[in-house]
């Protein structure tokens, strides 16, 4: 067998990953080498390579992504964060070390809202640190909270990553990936507030005062609309009046009405900027879904996920010796791969294997998403660490210490997620989503 593809695609995407080029960049260049010494022919890799990209964006249910990048834009500069903080703060607030529930729960809602970590980092992080700084807690601990925290957004739906993977894999239903979320979000929440809870409690940091039933209540009625979102979102989905992507849509809508037009915290004249961002963002975005897709190809036609697959079943035949083995490996990715190219790349390389194994494609879909999630918080790539760190004003290496025990309790949850099969399979069985 000719190994030559293989070596040149590894080789060419490491290189290129190594001197900065740009992920999608990295991916259509090395594919197009690889094709190119498998057809000897300029002409036929560059019309496969265009084959391929179009093929891999040609879809309707992408057009939910931009939608959601929008949504989620508009949500985070208009003041919901506030909302759910004063929401979250009744709940929670009142027990030791209160300040980090609270920012724990708010991270969880207002990820799910606008279906961004980042943005949760930016919105709760800019009234949360302060605050926390302000009573009392270590500066850093505050920061290494929101980061990880925020990330809980991506597991809670809707959320842009389990769409592409999704599309990336066959057979999968958007609702169930996002159906299936739900459980495993709220559980890496829970360790999450248990670690922070041990450390508030052995720091001695203080409780906030107990809210009566009326203020819980005046609390839920300020943030209702902005949980209704995720109710019309999903509720429309389930109840087949709207699809993914017309939901998408419609929670764009919805965000416009109750940022602009209620809570007026948003301006007209900032709407063209947030759309200009939201299209570099998706720009971004589909041009690494097209570029995988035919980098996905190439590797198919080279047998590399077969290959893969061979050589980590020859080590053990054992499923929990192979998950623990596959749980490393993406979370070594996550450190220095953001997670869209590498749910792209990585989803066809490790899914016939654990198919093979007799997994759920939806339990690897949340497995990979969690385990990614984790890299987000840890350099080089890790978008809500540098974001964290700069809205807390402190730097990577202090923070670093802090966001160990929190690492701890998320790689906790993951194991959980990953050997407790209905963690992430209980609802969408319960609404007979699997297999949709």
């Amino acid at each position: 067998m000719d190994n030559m593809p293989v070596l040149i695609l590894t080789v060419s995407f490491i290189i290129f990953l190594l001197i900065n080029v740009p992920i999608a960049v990295c991916i259509g260049i090395s594919t197009f080498l690889t094709i190119l010494y498998v057809s000897g022919s300029i002409d036929g890799a560059a019309k496969i390579i265009a084959q391929q990209t179009a093929t891999g964006i040609d879809s309707f249910a992408l057009l939910a992504i931009p939608f959601f990048i929008l949504a989620g834009d508009l949500m985070g500069k208009g003041g919901l964060a506030r909302r759910l903080v004063d929401f979250a703060g009744t709940l929670v607030g009142r027990f030791t070390g209160g300040l980090a529930y609270v920012n724990v729960l708010t991270c969880m809602l207002f990820g799910a809202l606008s279906g961004s970590s980042v943005a949760a980092v930016s919105a709760v992080g800019g009234f949360m640190i302060p605050e926390m700084n302000e009573k009392g807690y270590d500066k850093d601990f505050n920061v290494a909270l929101t980061i990880t925290a925020a990330t809980t957004g991506l597991l809670i739906p809707p959320s842009n990553i389990m769409i592409v993977y999704a599309l990336v894999t066959s057979g999968v239903s958007i609702l169930a990936m996002f159906m299936a979320g739900i459980l495993p979000g709220i559980l890496v929440g829970l360790f999450l507030m248990l670690a922070s809870g041990i450390i508030s409690k052995k720091r001695k940091y203080g409780a906030g005062k107990k809210a009566s039933l009326s203020e819980i209540f005046r609390a839920f009625m300020r943030a209702i609309p902005s949980l209704l979102l995720i109710i019309i979102v999903l509720g429309g989905i389930m109840g087949g009046i709207f699809t993914p992507t017309e939901a998408a849509a419609i929670s764009v809508v919805y965000a416009f009405i109750l940022t602009v037009v209620i809570y007026r915290e948003v301006k007209i004249r900032e709407i063209p900027q947030m759309l200009l961002r939201c299209g570099i963002t998706t720009a971004v975005v589909m041009l690494l879904i097209g570029t995988s897709s035919a980098m996905g190809w190439a590797m198919a036609t080279q047998n590399i996920p077969q290959n893969v697959s061979a050589a980590l079943l020859s080590i053990s035949d054992n499923e929990i010796v192979i998950l623990l083995i596959i749980n490393i490996i993406l979370l070594f990715i996550g450190c220095f791969m953001d997670m869209t190219p590498a749910v792209l790349i990585f989803t066809p390389i490790f899914l016939p294997m654990v198919r093979q194994l007799g997994m759920d494609k939806i339990h690897f879909g949340i497995i990979m998403i969690t385990n990614l999630c984790i890299g987000l918080c840890t350099p080089p790539v890790g978008a809500c660490l540098f974001v964290g760190c700069g809205i807390g004003k402190t730097t990577i290496s202090n923070v670093t210490r802090p966001l160990i025990p929190f690492f701890i309790a998320m790689i906790a949850a993951l194991m959980f997620i990953t050997y407790i099969p209905q963690i992430s399979l209980f609802i969408p069985e319960l609404l007979k989503l699997i297999n949709v």
